[in-house]
């Protein structure tokens, strides 16, 4: 991805150069292309289990989009991955490679789901939920903690160290769940439950968490601060050209670990909009693995937080009614995640045949 060059004050640029015709068809087959084919070779994956693959994506697209009480469960799951989105934009735009988000939201789930029960019986609920947030927020924090500063100061790759912490990090969680926060009133080992009316608010008549506000809030902001906001344009800086980052004087290290700690931060608060919204607890050995399938959404969304808002909601109407269709047709639960590899795999073949065919050109 190409980051917007600063100006000779390192002020944001008032206004675009007019994009060709040709390069915005380019970049919306580059956008929508790589979901099409991957629907299709899905589907051909379906044909050879023997389902038909129009009737499986029927009943997604009837359960995700089309049943009322399914676009309320498509929208309340679209709070949390808004808010790995959103945390993931900052980390990508800024060339870090942050893959510890699904370690860093089940630590920043489990921290909420201990601390909120008995919080909410010290202080009033809306005080107790910044509460629960925060802390939430920074649990996550401190789990990037030392991929940050491995990367910053020891150039150490954030693949290996953010993958390696997101193993660690899903295995504590469990460990946490089944030995320090066990609700010892229940046999199922999980933490204890916070009371409903306890929870987020529920938007209008609808089961709709607030928690998705909140997430559209998220990942607003962060579209403006990486566009709109010197901050946002030293990160697009350091993302471009590291070398040529040191050379401006900008503070690459201390910018690395801020990284770290905004896209972790955001992680750790979907984690806790999670279950403070709809959860209401965990149990052990759950893991959504939300991180890793939002990845492929950032990218098509070239980075850009509105376009993410509409990939995510396709992620989430494939999620929701994928379960459903699933159990109609007896597919495995997993397939969507089949799905959203195939489109990742397809978007990887895209970028390298796109980035041959402008190198072609050139010559």
């Amino acid at each position: 991805m190409s980051v917007d060059t600063a100006s000779e004050t390192g002020a944001l640029p008032t206004s675009s150069p007019r994009v060709p015709r040709g390069a915005t068809l380019r970049r919306l087959a580059l956008a929508v292309g790589p979901v099409l084919i991957a629907l299709v070779l899905a589907g051909l994956l379906l044909l050879a289990l023997g389902v038909n693959p129009l009737a499986y994506y029927g009943f997604v697209v009837e359960r995700g989009l089309l049943s009322p009480s399914g676009v309320q469960q498509t929208l309340t799951r679209m709070a949390p991955l808004l808010f790995i989105a959103a945390g993931l934009i900052v980390a990508f735009r800024a060339g870090i490679w942050n893959l510890g988000v699904d370690g860093q939201f089940l630590l920043g789930a489990v921290s909420a789901a201990a601390s909120a029960p008995w919080l909410v019986t010290l202080m009033p609920v809306w005080l107790a939920t910044i509460a629960v947030f925060a802390l939430a927020m920074l649990v996550a924090m401190a789990w990037s903690l030392a991929p940050a500063l491995l990367k910053a100061y020891q150039g150490v790759n954030e693949i290996i160290t953010t993958l390696m912490m997101t193993f660690l990090g899903t295995s504590l969680a469990n460990v946490l769940v089944k030995l320090v926060f066990l609700d010892p009133g229940t046999t199922v080992p999980q933490t204890r439950t916070l009371p409903v009316e306890d929870r987020l608010p529920r938007l209008f008549d609808t089961t709709i968490s607030s928690g998705l506000l909140l997430g559209l809030v998220a990942i607003v902001a962060v579209h403006i601060l990486m566009t709109r906001t010197s901050f946002g344009l030293k990160l697009r800086v350091v993302g471009a050209n590291p070398r040529a980052a040191i050379h401006a004087g900008l503070p690459v290290p201390k910018l690395t670990i801020a990284v770290f700690a905004l896209s972790a931060g955001l992680a750790g608060l979907a984690g806790a909009v999670d279950i403070v919204g709809v959860q209401g607890n965990v149990r052990a050995d759950w893991n959504p693995a939300y991180g890793l399938t939002v990845i492929p959404m950032v990218f098509l969304a070239r980075f850009n937080g509105f376009a993410t808002i509409v990939y995510v909601m396709l992620l989430s109407i494939l999620s929701i009614g994928g379960e459903s269709a699933a159990r109609r047709l007896g597919v495995p639960n997993h397939f969507t995640l089949v799905l959203v590899a195939t489109v990742l795999i397809v978007l990887a073949i895209a970028e390298y045949l796109d980035h041959r065919f402008q190198q072609a050109r050139r010559i």
